[in-house]
């Protein structure tokens, strides 16, 4: 039986490094520590929208940090900024997290929604984004900014109708962040889709209550009507 020749040392820092080269390239393995000034290059060209710098910095930069000034990953920020050219510089990146979260919790999905960005939407569930989570959800964001054509996706997609917010934000549902924003078409389409207008918020308050209070009686009949048409 032959046995095989050790590999020489300086075969085997070549050989290392080539496959950290090629794993580095295909964003498998996590950004080097970055300097200041490519941390500041890189967000700056995700807000500018500047695809090419932004693929430069890549792999020197890690795009799921939250950037120092404002707590947002890259992602966040590129949809909050309507980057559309960056978020698919981002989506391409192997090293990207899709769900990646912002300071306050927020998702790249979650601002789409409520930025109204249905192609961003539709890009990053594609990529396999949450449509679900706990707590606050892109659906919650969707109502909120009255946006039924993406709460639409969000519930062919499988999102939770009746998601329900965290009790120290409120026991929130879908519906009641529409009713409370004065939405009444995304409203009435949630409770199309089976939103239940007798659950209550973490003060007691219906989603026809809460429209009452923030002085949308209108909705706050539409809703109370449909619950009659419930029962």
């Amino acid at each position: 039986m032959t046995s095989m020749r050790p590999m020489s040392p300086l075969r085997r820092t070549v050989l290392h490094s080539i496959v950290l080269v090629a794993a580095m390239a295909a964003g498998v393995l996590p950004a080097q520590a970055a300097s200041k000034g490519d941390t500041t290059d890189f967000f700056r060209a995700v807000q500018m929208d500047d695809a090419r710098t932004v693929q430069s910095l890549l792999g020197k930069v890690d795009p799921n940090a939250q950037n120092p000034i404002g707590g947002e990953p890259a992602l966040v920020l590129a949809v909050r900024e309507n980057a559309m050219q960056v978020l698919t510089t981002l989506l391409a990146y192997k090293g990207t997290n899709i769900d990646a979260t912002a300071m306050n919790g927020n998702t790249a999905l979650m601002m789409a929604a409520f930025k109204h960005n249905k192609p961003a939407a539709e890009a990053l569930i594609a990529k396999g984004a949450a449509v679900n989570r706990d707590g606050w959800t892109p659906l919650h964001y969707a109502a909120a900014s009255g946006d039924v054509d993406i709460a639409k996706l969000l519930l062919a997609k499988g999102a939770r109708v009746d998601a329900v917010s965290p009790p120290a934000s409120g026991k929130f549902t879908p519906l009641m962040m529409a009713a409370r924003e004065g939405h009444d078409d995304a409203a009435m389409f949630l409770l199309g889709q089976g939103a239940n207008p007798a659950l209550k918020n973490g003060e007691g308050m219906t989603a026809a209550q809460i429209a009452e209070k923030a002085d949308h009686a209108s909705i706050a009949k539409a809703i109370n009507e449909r619950g009659s048409q419930r029962r």
